[in-house]
């Protein structure tokens, strides 16, 4: 793993960091570590939608159609037809 370090955060910043840290029971490195988990996530799900809205481009299918296409595949799942 690699070590990151930002400075010249201002004292402001910091301390709220560190009130959200003990608010959630985290330690300042573990809560910045999960909020650097989690943008990295994000920012690889918008890729993922991004390849995906390029399969679809030109097809006529929207995203109406595939969620009703989601419901009625529950719907007959489930045994109910209505």
């Amino acid at each position: 793993m690699v070590a990151m370090q930002i400075r010249d955060v201002p004292d402001d910043v910091r301390d709220a960091l560190v009130e959200r840290a003990r608010e959630s029971g985290q330690s300042l490195q573990g809560f910045l570590l999960s909020m650097v988990v989690r943008e990295a996530n994000y920012t690889r799900n918008r890729a993922i939608i991004a390849e995906l809205d390029s399969w679809t481009t030109g097809t006529g299918v929207t995203g109406e159609d595939v969620l009703a296409a989601l419901d009625t595949a529950r719907s007959e799942r489930s045994g109910d037809a209505g």
